[in-house]
């Protein structure tokens, strides 16, 4: 029983914390002028200049927090605000994404890995489900083995993420600093805004991994009864 609850606070409580501690920390240092005065348009263009990323493209994205890059296109596309304000919050993210630019320009082995997973996880997750549920109501283990093996790859897609989005953040810490965008305290508040927003991608691991496992628990209860 008690390992019931936990399970459903971690998979209730622990997305939703994450959400409001990213919108809280972006909110309280999107407010905050950098003192490079760069626009997160002008933070992503120097950096991938500095490296040699010339082709790669730096656009507005409608939607918040809507910031991303896309490895087909090479385009860093940042949120309205962050494209065009100048604060500690849009100089974090847009660094953040350049992050994920040059490690497509060095073939990081864990981003080329998500790539090729895309269009696997994109039909496997849709399919996962279905299996799934026919093999809980049926009593069809099964089918709800398949809808485990469907589900797995979908978690191992996120926890390749992990080490995908940490390492951007890394590389974008060592850009602001090396190009000298941020200053004493910033380097501090650039800092909470990225571990925020990791805390996200963390949050849906541990709910991924965790669902992973209750299903194996019961296809194992299903199999020996």
């Amino acid at each position: 029983m008690m390992g019931y609850i936990v399970y459903f606070i971690v998979l209730l409580i622990l997305p939703i914390w994450a959400q409001l501690k990213l919108k809280s920390t972006y909110g309280k240092y999107s407010k905050i002028r950098s003192t490079s005065g760069h626009t997160g348009a002008e933070v992503a263009r120097i950096i991938l200049d500095q490296n040699g990323l010339q082709d790669v493209q730096v656009v507005e994205s409608r939607g918040m927090l809507s910031d991303h890059y896309n490895p087909l296109t090479k385009i860093v596309a940042l949120s309205s605000h962050n494209f065009h304000e100048a604060s500690v919050a849009g100089t974090a993210v847009a660094a953040h994404e350049v992050g994920h630019a040059i490690q497509d320009a060095e073939s990081y082995a864990f981003l080329r890995m998500r790539h090729r997973l895309v269009p696997i996880v994109n039909i496997s997750s849709n399919m996962s489900w279905i299996f799934i549920m026919i093999g809980l109501f049926s009593s069809w283990s099964n089918g709800l083995l398949i809808g485990i093996v469907l589900l797995a790859a979908g978690v191992l897609f996120q926890l390749i993420t992990l080490p995908v989005e940490f390492n951007a953040s890394s590389r974008a810490m060592d850009q602001l600093v090396a190009h000298n965008i941020i200053r004493n305290e910033e380097e501090r508040h650039a800092k909470k805004v990225l571990s925020a927003a990791a805390m996200t991608y963390v949050a849906a691991t541990a709910v991924a991994v965790l669902e992973l496992a209750r299903l194996l628990l019961i296809y194992t209860s299903m199999n020996r009864s």
